[in-house]
């Protein structure tokens, strides 16, 4: 009896990535929406999934309890496998090091910066500075990675290549200029190009991207303000130490 996945998210870049991975090693799986503009990633429910009130999620009879952390499912679902992850060292732990620079700079400081582009101008001018010159700085280490190699790392398509590829459809967003980046731009269309990418971005859209703009134009101004951690009563900092060292 084939075993169905089920995974838990909506249509950000770290939701896309696992999907990916599921096409690429043609699991069955089932797409479940997460309302998080309505909130519904605090529900009790939900928590009960993920320990951090985040998605993905992914549900694996064979693993027996829920995981959530794209990375982490990432690399359990190729050792559950055996695929996209070289068995060898140090390829391994090449793929693996760069799954972490995924994970700790990439996703998160490109979300940052994705943030403070959604903010009013003006609003927070330091933040937008800094996180937009980490973001300049991280496609430009990517485009001189991919500069003298095919992949990322470990010398062969992986599970770092699917974690970070959906992430750099930013850099236009981001303002930046692709002919800056012809490599990462060569290795990103090489990729999108994969038939279980093409599934896997369609499954997708079909399964989020409608639903998750009736979720968003029906959430109120305080679901915003939860969503987005915006609040009015963030301490002042005395940061005259700082100036003062």
């Amino acid at each position: 009896m084939s075993e169905t996945l089920v995974l838990h998210g909506m249509g950000s870049p770290n939701v896309i990535k696992v999907v990916i991975m599921l096409e690429e090693l043609d699991l069955a799986y089932e797409l479940r929406h997460v309302a998080v503009f309505a909130q519904e990633q605090f529900d009790p429910a939900f928590l009960a999934l993920s320990p951090l009130g985040k998605v993905p999620v992914l549900e694996d009879p064979r693993l027996g309890m829920p995981l959530a952390e794209s990375g982490a499912i990432l690399h359990w679902l190729a050792e559950r496998e055996g695929r996209f992850l070289p068995e060898q060292q140090p390829a391994r732990a090449e793929v693996m090091q760069w799954l972490m620079i995924q994970m700790a700079n990439v996703g998160p400081m490109l979300g940052q910066f994705t943030h403070f582009n959604l903010v009013p101008p003006g609003s927070e001018p330091y933040a937008h500075g800094r996180y937009g010159a980490i973001a300049a700085k991280l496609y430009r280490d990517l485009d001189d990675r991919l500069a003298r190699q095919e992949w990322l790392a470990g010398g062969q398509y992986s599970i770092v290549d699917i974690a970070t590829q959906p992430w750099t459809y930013y850099l236009e967003r981001h303002g930046f200029d692709t002919r800056e980046h012809p490599h990462l731009l060569e290795w990103r269309e090489r990729i999108a190009a994969r038939p279980a990418v093409q599934r896997a971005n369609e499954r997708a859209d079909a399964a989020f991207t409608d639903v998750a703009t009736l979720s968003r134009k029906a959430a109120s101004g305080a679901d915003l303000d939860r969503f987005f951690n915006r609040t009015d009563q963030v301490p002042k900092k005395d940061f005259s130490i700082v100036r003062n060292m």
